[in-house]
């Protein structure tokens, strides 16, 4: 079973108790892949123990890329949270490893 790292790299960033995450896809074949196969309901179900409470993707062709919003996830955010990660840097890690389905090939 192939993983969202197998096709694309993933960056984190935050505003509040929100995070932002950017999966850009290595090719066209790639996106395609993620297109069909990391829904948003995929990743709210993959943040769910974190406490997500929405997720609404957003979609860029041009760059190959998918914006995900994750509402609710850090915990109350930077200057709330006692998690190490107040941050949630390491959401694009456990968004990476993701896995997808084989009906998304």
């Amino acid at each position: 079973m192939r993983t969202v790292r197998d096709l694309a790299h993933v960056r984190a960033g935050d505003k509040g108790n929100t995070s932002n995450l950017v999966v850009v896809a290595d090719s066209e074949a790639a996106y395609e892949e993620l297109l069909a196969g990391l829904t948003a309901d995929r990743v709210h179900e993959r943040f769910a123990h974190l406490g997500a409470k929405e997720v609404t993707r957003y979609e860029h062709p041009p760059t190959g890329a998918l914006n995900f919003v994750v509402r609710g996830v850090l915990a109350g955010g930077v200057t709330t949270s006692l998690r190490v990660d107040g941050h949630g840097k390491s959401l694009s890690s456990l968004l990476a490893g993701t896995k997808l389905p084989e009906e998304s090939r």
